[in-house]
């Protein structure tokens, strides 16, 4: 019987630019990719075992980007054994640092970016 998950279905513009994104700041790689004749991607990609969706935006179908609706509706919340090396790639990569990689009273470690297509990024760890 087949496990239940869920899984995000990030809406961004420009899908394809996202997906490199992705690729170089949380090392994710694609599992499914499909590319439409208008230029428009929709591919889910796996950052460890961790798997994400990202497709271009279809106000038409009432899937929106954080670009067209001028904020977020969700935080992804990412665990990693090495937190300040995940922030700093991504920071690299292009995203924008919201508050830094600290430890917090409640026994995380963790900062938050968000990326070039709108979507915010807690990237932490428990600590021990």
């Amino acid at each position: 019987m087949p496990k239940t998950s869920i899984s995000a279905m990030l809406s961004v513009r420009h899908g394809a630019k996202a997906v490199e994104f992705y690729k170089q700041a949380f090392g994710a790689r694609e599992l499914f990719r499909l590319d439409g004749e208008n230029g428009d991607v929709v591919a889910q990609l796996a950052a460890g075992e961790a798997d994400f969706w990202v497709a271009d935006e279809s106000p038409e179908n009432k899937n929106f980007s954080p670009e067209s609706l001028s904020g977020a509706t969700t935080r992804m919340i990412m665990v990693v054994d090495d937190p300040d090396a995940v922030f700093a790639r991504a920071l690299k990569a292009g995203a924008t640092q919201v508050w830094p990689v600290t430890d917090q009273p409640y026994g995380w470690r963790v900062g938050r970016i968000v990326d070039p297509f709108g979507h915010h990024w807690e990237i932490g760890k428990p600590l021990q």
